[in-house]
């Protein structure tokens, strides 16, 4: 009888293992991006091909997907490889952009968890037909790695939280740096000061590359930056788009209802030094401020008096990576309007995109 018990125990220990391992195996596994990996392959991939190396050939070596500008559906295979989660890095050739080079991580996140998976339950079936009587201490034992692996996770996931955070709250002023430096160097008339302003411009920019790079390569991995409501006086919001006159010409048409309301004030200034930045850098024109009180809120329309999106891209730009086809030349990681939407979102509120006599972003923050 003691016997029975036992092997009843054994059999459902077996088939629970296994049955938990078939859902870990359909689970999507958060593994990090080696972005200094892929930054190395595409270095050895533009040497390729300034040896003449054919396209198919340099696919096939370093297992990737190029796809040329001068392709006729490059938007639309740009648009399939981001839905579908891939690995998208600009390629360069001689300083110019000649395409996209694109990994299909989830193929290889997919191979790697299976080949763990198929150790894994060799190694639990050795480990049970050993144990016999000890399958209660075996099941405890496996509980407590699980347990272990959860805190490695939790802690990694920390770490890579506060990378990203700091990663962007690092553009933010950067962006304010930058534009400063365009002002004065349009102004400035002494030559020596100019030329420490061309430094300082210098600087910003490789400072604003690197931090995107590590920005870019732990953002995938998180769903959101952390967003901390409190409740704030509406005055506020008017002070942050006044602080960014250094970005050109912005006009206020009407004072802010003066209200509290509920918001992360540094999401927020992120937020709107986003925005500004965008119709700054695209349009290069006035750009209008207009507050309006609605019944459970404020609603903030921003508006620029240049060309607007493209209307087949308006549903697209505020997707993850994704970036229009006017942004060639132009520095930019296509996550600006995606984190401006999400942390709005967070805070209660909400960010809608179209075209009005220019791009109008109208956003939306919930009265206390």
């Amino acid at each position: 009888m003691k016997m029975r018990y036992i092997v009843c125990i054994f059999s459902i220990i077996m088939l629970g293992v296994m049955f938990g391992n078939v859902l870990i195996y359909y689970e999507k596994e958060e593994d990090s991006v080696d972005i200094l990996f892929y930054n190395d392959k595409m270095k050895q991939m533009e040497i390729d091909y300034q040896e003449g190396m054919s396209q198919s050939d340099i696919e096939k070596i370093h297992e990737c997907n190029l796809i040329p500008i001068e392709a006729p559906d490059y938007l639309a295979q740009l648009n399939k490889r981001l839905k579908d989660g891939d690995l998208i890095l600009d390629f360069y050739v001689n300083g110019q952009l000649t395409g996209k080079a694109v990994w299909d991580t989830e193929r290889q996140n997919y191979q790697k968890l299976k080949k763990q998976l198929f150790y894994k339950d060799i190694l639990i079936c050795m480990i049970l037909m050993g144990i016999g009587a000890f399958t209660e201490s075996f099941d405890i034992m496996r509980e407590e790695l699980q347990k272990a692996k959860e805190r490695e996770y939790l802690a990694n996931r920390s770490k890579k939280e506060v990378i990203a955070e700091v990663s962007h709250d690092i553009k933010t002023p950067l962006a304010t740096i930058k534009a400063a430096c365009e002002v004065i160097q349009v102004k400035e008339k002494n030559l020596d000061t100019l030329e420490k302003i061309n430094v300082i411009a210098g600087k910003a920019e490789m400072i604003d590359s690197l931090v995107g790079n590590m920005f870019h390569a732990t953002l995938e991995e998180l769903e959101v930056l952390k967003v901390e409501v409190t409740e704030e006086s509406s005055v506020e919001v008017e002070q942050m788009f006044r602080e960014l006159k250094y970005y050109g010409e912005i006009v206020i048409l009407n004072p802010v209802p003066e209200c509290l309301v509920f918001m992360d004030k540094l999401r927020l200034q992120q937020v709107i030094d986003n925005i500004i930045n965008n119709s700054y850098k695209y349009a290069g024109t006035e750009i209008d401020v207009m507050f309006e009180e609605t019944g459970d809120g404020i609603q903030i329309k921003i508006q620029d008096r240049g060309t607007g999106v493209p209307d087949e891209e308006l549903a697209l730009i505020t997707e993850k990576f994704y970036r229009g086809n006017n942004t060639k030349g132009k520095a930019g990681s296509g996550l600006g309007l995606y984190l401006a939407k999400e942390f709005m979102k967070q805070m209660g509120g909400g960010l809608e995109c179209y075209n009005q006599k220019g791009f109008v972003v109208v956003l939306y923050i919930r009265k206390v």
